[in-house]
């Protein structure tokens, strides 16, 4: 059993570095690096994703690195970052366009760490989930149905509670990933590990199938 978990876990690493390397920068930093199933990257200085609501400001430039999606799928990665100064956060980014995205994990604010969500729709809101006490790590997982985004977190990759439900508009492509912000600082260094993405069947057609299956059942009754 040891040997063949040994293996699993070796193709899981080898498919995740392959994901890595085919995927694409948005405003890519100076400092990055992938190895094996993991990404480094110290997060580019000033920088963040925010529109207009409460600081009347509008910024759109941190690295971000993303592979398109179609359709209904789940997203997961570990987070563990080196957070130093006010709204430091690195997490999952689920992104449309420029004014439509959702992003999700850790943010320095308040001297502690917040599990925290920006929902953008035109302009952003942001909710947070302050922690008792720093963590060493984080998983976020993000599960897209239909024009819904339940976000997921967990401390040892096993128990997972939402955190946000959002809406995001069904049917049309979105650029996943996983991004840094540094909004106040100089820059800090936040490591992802084991991202992956696992398509999911498209719940209207999986309902159509039980209906057409149902009919034909019926007509086979006749």
């Amino acid at each position: 059993m040891d040997e063949i978990r040994m293996k699993t876990e070796t193709l899981k690493q080898t498919a995740t570095a392959r994901t890595l390397e085919r995927m694409q920068w948005f405003n890519e930093p100076e400092q990055w690096e992938v190895k094996g199933s993991s990404l480094t990257m110290c997060v580019t200085p000033r920088t963040d994703y925010w529109r207009i609501s409460h600081y009347g400001f509008t910024v759109d430039d941190a690295p971000f690195l993303y592979t398109m999606r179609g359709g209904e799928f789940e997203v997961k990665v570990k987070i563990s970052g080196d957070y130093k100064k006010r709204f430091d956060q690195a997490g999952l980014m689920l992104r449309i366009d420029k004014e439509n995205y959702i992003k999700a994990g850790i943010e320095y604010a308040d001297g502690r760490h917040n599990l925290s969500a920006v929902v953008t729709h035109h302009t952003s809101d942001w909710s947070i989930i302050p922690l008792e006490r720093p963590v060493a790590s984080v998983w976020i997982k993000a599960v897209r149905r239909l024009d819904a985004v339940e976000v997921f977190y967990s401390f040892d990759d096993d128990v997972y509670t939402m955190m946000r439900n959002a809406w995001l508009q069904d049917n049309t492509p979105v650029m996943v990933g996983m991004m840094g912000a540094c909004p106040d600082g100089d820059g800090f260094n936040v490591t992802f590990d084991g991202f992956s993405v696992k398509h999911l069947p498209d719940l209207r057609r999986l309902q159509w199938l039980e209906m057409d299956k149902a009919r034909n059942d019926n007509t086979d009754n006749k």
